[in-house]
């Protein structure tokens, strides 16, 4: 690293990896174990939304007879309501196994039965039980505790920033030849590279509770959509049904995981009646009929929340050791209260265009996990397909990296002799618009249920942000508006039935400060 001045540095890598989850640490694993120097800058390598997972992991391995890779495909296009690419499915999918096996050979402990096989347990919209877990209910933790373990066990050929902001990418020629960095004592610098990978999680905090981690609003995406990179789907925020209702609680909050619903406990309105329709699939049909069911009856209510019946499961406390933690510090004991519960933010659908290896459409640019749109989702991701995309997608982009044809030799980025190119800055300034509020507001226009009239509201007071949340947020307001329909997790109460002619993904770039719709030609290769 090349100090100019105590508030000023540079260095080069082979890749900068921004994320420090599932997806940012297995792609720098892959990377380093081809031989590819690689810097790290994360938030934190803690506090990540791996780490927060209840959920486990959506995998067909030959456990299950019964089960098979053309039923999790199926599973997911049905949820993903139309708009999911079945080759993307198909590949994710046929690749779980072998994404899982080096999750295992990297030090996950996940659960096993008493015959020493995974165990297997049911979600949402899954027609065979294929989700493994680990410590029953905290399987992203147990991830991120092994996958930071190996990165460590790489060093020094993998250099983590923690504490670390990247601020923007570095353009030239229109590739992406680095990342501008505030490191953790507020030292900004300048990390030359000939390929970023973004793998910074969601966008949660765009709205009042979330799921999602503090810092989950985006960033990705706005540095993505600076460079000139194309988004798709941005309208599709999945919202969990079941987060833990804390009155006047904002921000992050717990959820409870679909697992509970998937093990026999019900949603139960005021009254004590059942919330969701058998004939949609009940408590266990796809997030957004579930999230809709709920935002419904409280409306019909006027209440802000419903229940969770989980006081018939047995050995609630050893199945689910974190969620009965979180309930009993809130003075709910689930063994004999019911679990108060409404949607919240919890995932998005879309975000950066890529292939089926990683590629955005800006040379040098790639995007991993969450931050990333495969076409894997489409406007409903499948319960515990995340974790599983991220570990795919995550190997592949490492294979991708090493193998891309590079205008430039990596000889030429030893950072002893580096001489650094004349870096421009994205194509659009930043400035300081921001809307005052923008979580409520995106909850209350944005959220669960949208129409015309409060989408175009939220529109005007964003119109002429090019930086921050609020452009992130202007890019979802932007695909909400023109997809006048009911679809996925995107519902208009003013267009409450999908349209047939709407059954396609929209995307957008920004140019000139306009979000600039365009034709989505992003291939997906086996």
């Amino acid at each position: 690293m090349r100090n100019h001045s105590a508030q000023e540095w540079e260095c080069a890598a082979d890749v900068v990896v921004v994320g420090a989850g599932i997806a940012g640490l297995t792609t720098a694993l892959g990377l380093r174990a081809r031989g590819l120097r690689v810097m790290v800058v994360a938030a934190s390598t803690r506090l990540t939304a791996t780490a927060l997972a209840q959920g486990g992991v959506a995998v067909v391995d030959g456990g299950d007879p019964l089960d098979s890779p053309a039923l999790h495909v199926a599973d997911t296009v049905a949820a993903g309501a139309g708009l999911v690419e079945p080759r993307a499915a198909q590949l994710v999918v046929a690749h779980g196994a072998a994404a899982v096996a080096t999750l295992i050979q990297r030090g996950a402990r996940f659960d096993h039965d008493e015959n020493g096989t995974l165990r297997r347990t049911m979600e949402g919209g899954h027609s065979r039980p294929r989700i493994i877990h680990a410590g029953g209910d905290a399987t992203g933790a147990e991830i991120q505790r092994a996958l930071v373990r190996a990165a460590g066990h790489e060093h020094p050929g993998i250099v983590v920033l923690d504490g670390s902001t990247v601020t923007d990418l570095a353009v030239q020629a229109g590739a992406v030849v680095g990342a501008r960095v505030i490191d953790e004592a507020g030292a900004t610098g300048i990390i030359h590279a000939p390929a970023v990978v973004l793998a910074t999680g969601g966008l949660g905090q765009l709205y009042e509770v979330t799921t999602n981690p503090a810092g989950a609003r985006g960033d990705g995406i706005e540095l993505a959509l600076r460079a000139g990179a194309t988004v798709a789907d941005m309208e599709f925020v999945q919202f969990h049904p079941t987060m833990l209702y804390l009155p006047h609680a904002s921000g992050t909050s717990p959820l409870i995981s679909e697992a509970v619903r998937g093990e026999g406990a019900i949603l139960l309105d005021h009254d004590g009646q059942r919330v969701t329709d058998p004939g949609d699939g009940g408590d266990l049909a796809p997030r957004d009929i579930v999230a809709r069911a709920i935002a419904r009856r409280m409306a019909r209510a006027g209440t802000n929340h419903v229940y969770l019946d989980a006081r018939h499961l047995p050995g609630f406390a050893q199945r689910f050791p974190t969620i009965t933690r979180l309930c009993r510090a809130e003075g709910i004991e689930p063994a004999h209260d019911l679990i108060p519960v409404a949607p919240g933010a919890h995932y998005h659908c879309g975000g950066i265009s890529t292939d089926a290896w990683g590629r955005t459409t800006v040379p040098g640019l790639y995007a991993v996990g969450e931050v990333a749109r495969t076409g894997l989702h489409g406007a409903n991701r499948l319960a515990s397909n995340s974790l599983l995309e991220a570990a795919v997608m995550g190997d592949r982009a490492a294979r991708a990296i090493t193998a891309d044809d590079w205008p430039r030799n990596r000889a030429s980025l030893d950072q002893d002799s580096f001489d650094a190119p004349a870096l421009e800055p994205s194509a659009v300034p930043r400035d300081a618009t921001e809307a005052d509020d923008l979580p409520g507001l995106m909850s209350q226009h944005a959220g669960v249920v949208r129409d015309e009239s409060g989408l175009e509201r939220l529109a005007g007071i964003l119109a002429g942000s090019w930086t921050g949340p609020a452009l992130v947020a202007r890019a979802i307001v932007h695909g909400a508006l023109h997809r006048r329909e009911t679809r996925g997790c995107h519902t208009r109460t003013d267009h409450p039935r999908s349209d047939p002619a709407a059954a396609r993904s929209t995307s957008l770039r920004l140019a000139h400060g306009a979000l600039i719709p365009e034709d989505l030609e992003v291939p997906v290769h086996a």
